[in-house]
C-alpha cells in the first residue's frame, strides 16, 4: 500500500501535463499516429560547406584534440587518421548495433552486446564538425574535405530515420546546432549550399513532431530542441526556405517556455547536475549567438533575466583556479560547443562566453583559453569584469556555498520542483585552491550493472548520512525516484565577522531525520549532523580526495598533508574507519577513492570538523 501511495505521490508531483504528453508520445509512435512515423527522405549529395569565405580571427586557434585523434566523454580514444569512425558501433565496445537499418522507433534503447547507447551517439553529436571547421578557417584544405567527406559518409551509414542515431531528438538537435556553429565560423549561413540545407531540414523535419515528448522531460531535452528548431528554422528562412518561418517561431516559444520554467530565478536549473546546466547555458548561448547573428528580434526581457542568472550561478560554482567544479548530479560526458582544448571538466569557455552574451562582461579578465569560443564566434571582449564569486545562497535550487580564500564548501538540501537524479541531500562538498578534497561520486553509465546502478545514484555515493543501508528516496525506474524530499528548517546563510554560517534538514519517507549545520571560518569547517528516527544504523561518510590518510581510531581523526578531519559525537561511534569507494568523474570511467565511513546505533548529534593548512 506504502509503495502505491509513493507512485501515486511520485505522479502527482511529476504533473498531469507532462504525464499526459509522454502518453500521447508512446502512444503515437505505437499506433502510427504520430507524423514522426511517416516520415521520409533521401540523403542530400555533398558537399555540404565550401571553402571559408571570412577569415579567422588571427588569435583563434583551432583544436587538434578532435583533429587529430577521436574523444568520446571528455576522453581520448583511439586515432582516426583520415578514416571515419564507425557510426554504428560502441565507441569503447566496437560492438555494432544489430539490425541497424530499422526505422529508429524500432531500435531498442538497451543492447547488452553494445552496452550504453550513448557511446553509439557519441560520434553522431558532429563535435568533430567543430574541429574541422576551425581547421578549414585557417586555411587547412584537408580538414575542409574531411569535413564533406564523414558527412557523407555519416549519411550513408544512417539514411535518414533509421538505426539508433535517429533515435533521440536532442542527438539530432545536437547535430543542427553544430552544423549551424560551422557554418558560421566558415561564414556560410547566408551563402549556404543547398546540400547542408536539405540536412538542416531533414533534422528538424525529425525533431519537431516530437517536440511535445522532449518538453514533458522538464530538461536539458527541451532547451536543445527547442534551440534547434530556432537555430535551423532561422537558418533555413535565411536562406529562402519558407518552411523555416514555422519552424523557427516553434523553436522560440519553447526556448522562452523552458528558459522561464526551468531556470530559477537565481539561475538553479531544472536538473540538479552541474554537467546538465551547462549543456543547457550552451544551448541558450547558441540560440542567442545566432539571434544576433541574423539580426532577429531579441528574446524576451524574462529569458536574458533567467539566461544572466544561469550564467552566474555556474560561475559561482566553479573553480577559477582550473574551471573545475562539484561533480553532483548526473555527468554523462555531455559538452556542446567544443571549440577549446580543455579538459572536459574546465567551465570556463562555457562561463565566459555566457558571461558576455548575458552580462556584457568577463568572468575571467586574463587571457587564455576561455577565450577561444570568443575570438571563433567574433565576439569582442567586452572592457567590464564581473566581481570574483562570494558566499551565496541559491534557494531555488537548494545550495549554500561557503567561500573564505581559496576555500569552497557547497551543501545541497532538497528544493526539488522537479524530479531529482540522485539520492543526495545535504552532501558536502570541499574544494582547496582549486583540488576536491571531500567529493561527489558522478554517474558512471546510465546503462550497467544493477550494482553500479545503484552505487552511484544512491546515498552512499554522497558525503551525506545513510540511514538502515537505504537511499534517502525510494527507487521506482531505472530513472525515477519517489517520496521527493522537502527542505525543513532550513537557516540562510549568514556572514558575519568572518564566519559563515547555514543549516538545513530533512525527514524521510520512513520517518528519519537529518538535519545538517554549517559553520565555516578561515582555516576550518565545522559540520554537525542531528541523526533521528532510524531502526539500527546510521552511517556518516566522507569521500576523500585520494591520497596518503593516516588514521587514528582513539580520537576519531584523519590527516594527509595539510588537511585533517576529527568526528566527534554524544553516541557511542560503533565503526571508523576507511573503506574503499567509487568515483566517476569522467562518465562510463570510475576508479578507487577512500571513503571515512562513521557508524553510529542511536539517535544523536555527530560534529565533523574539517581543517586545512592553506586558505
Amino acid at each position: 500500500m506504502r509503495t502505491l501511495l509513493i507512485k501515486i505521490g511520485t505522479a502527482f508531483r511529476l504533473g498531469p501535463s507532462s504525464l499526459a504528453r509522454v502518453a500521447f508520445y508512446k502512444v503515437g509512435i505505437k499506433t502510427g499516429i504520430n507524423p514522426v512515423r511517416r516520415l521520409e527522405a533521401g540523403s542530400p549529395l555533398g558537399p555540404f560547406f565550401s571553402h571559408p569565405t571570412q577569415p579567422a580571427d588571427q588569435r583563434a586557434v583551432p583544436r587538434v584534440g578532435w583533429y587529430k585523434k577521436s574523444e568520446g566523454f571528455g576522453q581520448s580514444l583511439n586515432t582516426l587518421d583520415q578514416t571515419p569512425p564507425q557510426w554504428l558501433s560502441g565507441c569503447f565496445s566496437n560492438e555494432r548495433v544489430e539490425g541497424s537499418e530499422r526505422n529508429w522507433w524500432q531500435v531498442p534503447d538497451f543492447d547488452p552486446a553494445v552496452g550504453d547507447i550513448k557511446t553509439v551517439w557519441e560520434f553522431s553529436r558532429f563535435d568533430w564538425v567543430l574541429s574541422c571547421a576551425q581547421n578549414a578557417a585557417k586555411g587547412d584544405e584537408a580538414a575542409l574535405l574531411r569535413l564533406n567527406h564523414w558527412i557523407s559518409d555519416w549519411l550513408k551509414v544512417n539514411p535518414p530515420y533509421r538505426g539508433p542515431n535517429w533515435k533521440c531528438g536532442q542527438e539530432a538537435s545536437i547535430r543542427v546546432m553544430h552544423l549551424a556553429i560551422a557554418a558560421h565560423l566558415l561564414g556560410q549561413i547566408a551563402e549556404s549550399t543547398a546540400s547542408l540545407l536539405d540536412l538542416i531540414e531533414l533534422h528538424l523535419d525529425r525533431i519537431s513532431p516530437t517536440v511535445m515528448y522532449a518538453m514533458a522531460q522538464n530538461n536539458n531535452h527541451g532547451t536543445s530542441e527547442a534551440a534547434a528548431l530556432f537555430i535551423g528554422g532561422s537558418f533555413l528562412e535565411a536562406n529562402g526556405r519558407l518552411v523555416g518561418n514555422k519552424l523557427m517561431h516553434s523553436g522560440r516559444k519553447w526556448l522562452e517556455n523552458r528558459v522561464r520554467r526551468l531556470i530559477e530565478k537565481d539561475g538553479s536549473f531544472s536538473q540538479h547536475s552541474l554537467n546538465y546546466h551547462r549543456v543547457m547555458l550552451d544551448s541558450i548561448s547558441m540560440a542567442e549567438l545566432w539571434r544576433r547573428q541574423l539580426g532577429l528580434v531579441p528574446f524576451s526581457r524574462a529569458f536574458y533575466l533567467r539566461a544572466a542568472s544561469a550564467s552566474e550561478w555556474l560561475r559561482y560554482m566553479t573553480q577559477p583556479f582550473n574551471g573545475d567544479g562539484p561533480n553532483f548530479g548526473a555527468n554523462d560526458g555531455a559538452r556542446l560547443l567544443q571549440l577549446t582544448d580543455t579538459d572536459y571538466r574546465d567551465y570556463r569557455p562555457s562561463i565566459q562566453l555566457s558571461s558576455v552574451l548575458f552580462h556584457s562582461a568577463l568572468a575571467f579578465s586574463k587571457d587564455g583559453d576561455w577565450n577561444q569560443p570568443l575570438y571563433w564566434l567574433r565576439l569582442p571582449l567586452p572592457e567590464i569584469q564581473l566581481p570574483a564569486p562570494s558566499s551565496v545562497q541559491f534557494d531555488g535550487g537548494g545550495y549554500f556555498i561557503c567561500r573564505k580564500g581559496s576555500a569552497m564548501a557547497l551543501i545541497g538540501y532538497p528544493r526539488y520542483r522537479y524530479r531529482p537524479g540522485q539520492a543526495d541531500a545535504l552532501h558536502l562538498d570541499f574544494w582547496l585552491d582549486g583540488e576536491n578534497w571531500l567529493r561527489d561520486a558522478g554517474s558512471f553509465s546510465y546503462n550497467t550493472d544493477q550494482r553500479w546502478l545503484d552505487y552511484f545514484r544512491g546515498t552512499a555515493a554522497h558525503n551525506t548520512v545513510q540511514f538502515d543501508d537505504r537511499d534517502q528516496m525510494p527507487r521506482l525506474s531505472r530513472f525515477l525516484l519517489g517520496a521527493w524530499l522537502k527542505a525543513r528548517k532550513v537557516e540562510p546563510l549568514v556572514v558575519s565577522d568572518g564566519v559563515q554560517s547555514c543549516s538545513a534538514g530533512y525527514r524521510d519517507w520512513k520517518g528519519s531525520e537529518h538535519h545538517r549545520s554549517i559553520v565555516m571560518t578561515k582555516g576550518d569547517i565545522r559540520v554537525t549532523d542531528k541523526i533521528a528516527h532510524f531502526e539500527s544504523r546510521a552511517v556518516l561518510r566522507w569521500r576523500l580526495k585520494p591520497g596518503d590518510w593516516s588514521i587514528e581510531v582513539d580520537t576519531n581523526r584523519i590527516q594527509t598533508a595539510g588537511f585533517s578531519l576529527a568526528v566527534a559525537s554524544n553516541v557511542p561511534i560503533k565503526r571508523f574507519e576507511i573503506v574503499e569507494g567509487w568515483e566517476s568523474r569522467y562518465y562510463l570511467r570510475k576508479t578507487p577513492i577512500p571513503v571515512l565511513e562513521v557508524e553510529v546505533a542511536l539517535p544523536g548529534e555527530l560534529t565533523t570538523i574539517i581543517k586545512w593548512e592553506k586558505s
